[in-house]
């Protein structure tokens, strides 16, 4: 039985399989929205699974216009890409007060089958405790000028999202790389702090989960930004992700998916290897302490 999949990845399957036809008719996306007077723009976001077609009417037209001849099977099975696109996310109640792309990065993150992430600034989001994460959110409250309903939504969503690794079918592949000032700096307090360590070293347990400390002794590259890569065992092409200001960036463009492969592997090669992780967690336990 095919797996089940949620609407972002199906979005992102039939904007895929729509891009083929039209490229395979030699068309650009001008050329096609012209004739069925689409803007453009939409239709480019349908392609890359930001948007959605909510008519199904506009998806038979679209198909009918690239590939009149589109064999009957195949049309079904854009048919139902369709219809699965259009469901609803368990992350759909937060998506007001997520920033812009997240919803389309958490809608891709819960069908990953591997994530590589690096996080220079603080511990990483997956590894977050309830603890850490409500104390981030209320120091950067009076200056991002948020609402406690707003810090509420945010620290549930981000534990939430911790199934992602802890489920017991098909956890995601996950390997991380932290700069030493992620877990070195200060948030909420000792307490905070040193169960935030404990959590770290727990998962590290898990079989599917692998850490590493970049350390501040170690000459090497560093990249300035965290950034993620998630891979979907070739169903998708592999995306990367970005923290940017108010926003994130997410994509697939083969350079920029690349270009963090090359930084990902170049810091996990100087970082120390998994087993030293738990030990250096104790080492800054015991300096909190």
């Amino acid at each position: 039985m095919a797996a089940k999949r949620g609407a972002t990845f199906r979005r992102r399957e039939l904007g895929k399989e729509l891009r083929k036809l039209r490229e395979k008719k030699g068309l650009t996306l001008q050329d096609v929205a012209g004739e069925l007077k689409f803007s453009h723009t939409k239709l480019a976001r349908v392609e890359i699974g930001e948007n959605d077609l909510p008519r199904v009417g506009d998806l038979e037209a679209l198909i009918d216009f690239l590939e009149p001849d589109l064999p009957k099977e195949d049309l079904e099975t854009l048919l139902q890409l369709h219809r699965e696109s259009l469901s609803k996310e368990p992350w759909t109640p937060y998506k007001a007060f997520m920033p812009s792309k997240m919803p389309t990065y958490r809608g891709l993150e819960q069908d990953a089958t591997v994530m590589r992430a690096f996080q220079p600034s603080f511990v990483f989001g997956l590894f977050q405790t309830e603890a850490y994460a409500r104390a981030l959110y209320q120091t950067a409250k009076p200056v991002d000028e948020t609402t406690s309903e707003y810090i509420d939504q945010n620290v549930r969503l981000r534990l939430e999202r911790k199934e992602l690794i802890t489920r017991s079918e098909d956890p995601l592949e996950l390997r991380v790389i932290m700069d030493e000032t992620a877990v070195r700096r200060m948030v909420g307090g000792q307490e905070v702090m040193l169960g935030q360590y404990k959590e770290i070293a727990d998962l590290g347990e898990l079989d599917n989960v692998t850490i590493q400390i970049l350390t501040h002794d170690v000459v090497t590259y560093r990249s300035e930004s965290n950034f993620i890569l998630l891979d979907f065992a070739g169903a998708l092409d592999p995306v990367v992700q970005v923290d940017m200001w108010n926003t994130i960036s997410v994509t697939d463009e083969r350079f920029d998916v690349q270009r963090n492969v090359r930084r990902f592997d170049a810091m996990r090669d100087s970082a120390l290897p998994p087993a030293r992780t738990a030990g250096f967690l104790q080492q800054l336990a015991r300096e909190w302490k």
